[in-house]
């Protein structure tokens, strides 16, 4: 039985190592689904999800960074899932199914594991270390071990020497377990799990987790600057995800290096322009997140009189601008967005729609089959001019008896300025590690 078990093992290696050297060339592809896709929500639903889960975002993204902001998991979603995309992969030896959360604001990437002494619940099985031919535990004595914020030498039951973590998040949710190394398999051409495999990448074993996990995820892929996130391991020189529309169920694909044709007609859908900007780094902010400069803001005809200090990143850390996956819809802080909403009111010829209940958004009456006009929304950076499609910007909703609503998504925050996801959709989105550049470009995100 021994030998057939080194035998599969020989074997299994021999396919990694082949399937990776047939992937050198090209792009590893993950594929991701939305939280909500396939609940059956109505459109109203939808906006008022998105709504509460980017306000807790907001808000915990602050309190990673400032001691007074203070955040209770689940203050703002009201049993409201709180996670916007999972990216689905495999991890061991043979491979077993895991959906992280995609997560541009950390590095860690983690999976709860079995045997767990305290999880959150999930959809499917908690990964088991002893299923898988290739997985290993780390020693505490590496340098990947002694970089976390929190770590130790393991003692009795964890197994004297292993590298056991703790990792905390701004919401208060944390995991703690023990970093190990297994082989990760993505997505192949036809979104089926096993076209792609690489060994060796180093993860997380959560044991103990608690905080706002109900969304069927079984951990969080790091996707952030830091060392141990998925593009630091896997040593590429960009990503690029490219988010299809919220309120349908396609999948989204993500890309961890860049694919060939990735502006081409075929893979940007050949609409638009490539517009790029600069990464800042910032060596003062307690966030790992991808921070750019958010210059100001056009509605219609309208350059906003916003000074660009408002968008700035400050000395102490506070303020400016973040690109983020986490982040359903844009949030600008109270001023702006005040400032946006008048500049809509004063040139939509609608009815604005005051009894929204549940909706804190700023919507409009729309008279039965008409389109109506809004006006354009153009966000500019530094070297790079974000014109929005309406459907990136305005939200539509059909109400019972035929009444029908369009809804600004955006939402007013605090000091930090968030570029969300929803503004983000059907844009292949590419974050150019090397040359510290982002770039987008509209694209058909369903024929990449």
């Amino acid at each position: 039985m021994k030998k057939l078990e080194k035998m599969l093992l020989l074997l299994s290696l021999l396919a990694v190592i082949a399937v990776v050297a047939r992937c050198d060339a090209a792009a590893l592809r993950l594929h991701a689904t939305h939280a909500d896709a396939g609940r059956g929500l109505s459109t109203r639903e939808l906006l008022h999800r998105m709504a509460a889960r980017s306000k807790a975002r907001s808000a915990r993204l602050l309190s990673g960074r400032a001691a007074s902001a203070r955040v209770d998991p689940g203050s703002y979603t009201d049993g409201v899932p709180d996670t916007e995309y999972l990216v689905h992969m495999a991890i061991g030896t043979p491979p077993q199914p895991v959906q992280l959360i995609l997560d541009t604001g950390s590095d860690l990437t983690w999976t709860q594991c079995a045997p767990c002494v305290s999880c959150f619940r999930q959809s499917l099985p908690r990964f088991n270390p002893s299923r898988s031919m290739t997985f290993s535990v780390l020693p505490c004595d590496l340098r990947i071990c002694r970089d976390l914020t929190w770590s130790s030498c393991g003692e009795q039951s964890w197994g004297n020497g292993i590298c056991v973590y703790a990792y905390a998040y701004a919401d208060h949710s944390i995991t703690t377990g023990h970093l190990d190394s297994d082989t990760f398999s993505f997505a192949s051409a036809d979104h089926a799990i096993g076209g792609a495999s690489v060994p060796d990448l180093t993860f997380g074993c959560g044991l103990f987790n608690n905080g706002i996990f109900v969304s069927n995820e079984t951990g969080i892929a790091g996707f952030s600057r830091g060392a141990l996130s998925m593009p630091a391991q896997l040593k590429v020189d960009n990503f690029s995800y490219c988010f299809t529309a919220i309120t349908g169920s396609e999948p989204s694909p993500v890309f961890l290096g860049v694919p060939p044709n990735l502006y081409s007609d075929a893979a940007g859908g050949g609409h638009g322009v490539v517009q790029s900007t600069a990464l800042i780094r910032y060596h003062s902010s307690q966030l790992k997140a991808y921070y750019i400069s958010l210059k100001g803001v056009t509605v219609g005809t309208t350059r906003l009189p916003i000074p660009e200090s408002v968008f700035a990143l400050k000395e102490d850390g506070t303020g400016g601008t973040i690109v983020d996956s986490g982040t359903g819809m844009t949030m600008l802080p109270e001023a702006v967005y005040n400032l946006v909403c008048d500049a809509f009111v004063a040139q939509t010829k609608l009815t604005v729609h005051n009894s929204t209940s549940s909706l804190s958004q700023l919507c409009f009456s729309v008279p039965p089959g008409a389109k109506p006009d809004v006006p354009a929304l153009v966000l500019h950076f530094e070297g790079a001019t974000l014109d929005l499609p309406r459907e990136n910007y305005m939200f539509e909703i059909e109400e019972t008896g035929g009444r029908r609503l369009t809804c600004l998504a955006i939402n007013a925050g605090e000091d930090l300025s968030v570029i969300g996801n929803f503004q983000q959709q059907n844009m292949h989105v590419l974050y150019d590690l090397a040359n510290d550049m982002l770039s987008f470009v509209p694209a058909r995100c369903n024929e990449l």
